[in-house]
């Protein structure tokens, strides 16, 4: 068992680690401020290739290994979480949902615009009343024709203004399961922002990771082509659960991010801020606070990384599905994000309450990362249910 980075993720965390500081780094605060989508950095991040880090080389993408893969949004996030999870929504939950799930005609269409960061992607599950309990979706298709019409309002759809491309879930009631299981004629759909009746509706105005954007989809009779089913009808129950899964190590890696962005923070102000003659990293309690935010990150770093790992072996070589260890990941790195972000506002003491640092903005944003892609509370829900089996 070898826990050192390879040489190539070594690179890849280097790279991703510059482009945050001096590219996305100088704009965060302001964009946070006036919550603007972190677009024209993801522009020029797709320029190094990032957004075809989950698609295959056929049809353009530069696929990466799924640890690198974390090491990416991790890197974003400790500098500018709202960044992170726009990249890590749309090489997972869109662009990889596409590649497992898609069939050829589906791939050369959409994942070469995908992989070059032309098309920005979004994933749409949840719903104002389906939110944990997904299967609880109420938006319908029905077919007409050679199309289904889509009818309903979806809800908290990262990159949701500026998306090009949706991977979304409707019920077709006119599948056989339909109103006879509770997820029966779920159905996963490959939506382009032109299509007839398409709207966006309503952006969310934040607590935190304000700059990213965050809004509602309003389906008014949309009229999307048969082909662009995802899967199969009445199947796309299976494919959302799979994605939450995946993604769920994203949101991981997000957590991990902000936590580490936070404790780097705080260390550096501890060593340069003196009371009592000495810097107060020297005072036993803040010291402890240190040590412990340390601790935390280290052993969250080994989860999200495990997870990763376990993720690749799935699909790779048939391995046992990881719906546990993302959730492990998913639990414990959302829980040390908020809890370092508070110590660090509380090592700061004033001047962390302030936008003067960036140690606040960690702390808005650290919440999140207890609530989507499955809350704490529902995390432990899948643990129990997985350590049963």
């Amino acid at each position: 068992m070898d826990f050192a980075e390879t040489e190539d993720q070594s690179m890849i965390r280097d790279m991703v680690r510059d482009f945050a500081e001096t590219v996305a780094g100088p704009s965060c605060h302001q964009r946070d401020k006036e919550q603007k989508p972190p677009l024209d950095e993801f522009k020029e991040f797709a320029g190094l290739g990032f957004a075809g880090m989950t698609i295959p080389e056929k049809y353009g993408g530069q696929k990466l290994d799924d640890i690198s893969e974390a090491i990416v949004v991790e890197e974003l996030s400790r500098v500018d979480p709202s960044l992170g999870v726009m990249v890590a929504v749309h090489v997972g939950l869109c662009s990889m949902t596409i590649v497992l799930n898609g069939n050829e005609e589906q791939k050369n269409k959409y994942l070469p615009k995908l992989a070059s960061g032309e098309h920005l992607g979004a994933y749409s599950l949840s719903e104002a009343g389906s939110g944990t309990d997904a299967a609880a979706m109420v938006a319908k298709a029905t077919e007409d024709g050679d199309n289904f019409i889509l009818n309903g309002e979806k809800m908290w759809v990262t990159n949701g203004t500026t998306a090009d491309l949706f991977v979304l879930f409707a019920k077709v009631t006119d599948d056989p399961e339909y109103g006879k299981k509770k997820h029966g004629g779920t159905t996963c759909f490959i939506i382009e922002k032109g299509f007839e009746g398409f709207k966006i509706g309503k952006k969310e105005d934040k607590l935190g990771i304000r700059s990213s954007d965050t809004c509602t989809l309003i389906l008014d009779n949309c009229k999307v082509p048969k082909e662009n089913v995802l899967g199969e009808v009445g199947k796309g129950f299976g494919v959302a659960m799979n994605a939450l899964d995946n993604s769920r190590i994203g949101i991981a890696a997000q957590g991990l991010g902000i936590a580490q962005g936070a404790y780097e923070a705080a260390l550096k102000y501890s060593k340069e801020r003196e009371t009592f003659g000495k810097p107060i990293a020297a005072h036993q309690s803040i010291g402890n606070y240190l040590a412990e935010m340390a601790m935390r990150i280290d052993a969250a770093r080994l989860q999200v990384y495990k997870a990763a790992w376990s993720k690749m072996k799935h699909y790779e070589n048939g391995g046992d599905r990881h719906t546990l260890e993302a959730s492990f990941a998913k639990l414990n790195a959302g829980d040390t994000a908020m809890w370092v972000s508070e110590k660090a506002v509380q090592v700061l003491g004033g001047y962390g309450y302030t936008t003067e640092f960036p140690v606040e903005r960690f702390f808005r944003d650290a919440k999140i990362t207890q609530i989507y892609e499955g809350t704490q509370e529902v995390q432990r829900l899948v643990i129990a249910r997985e350590i049963g089996k």
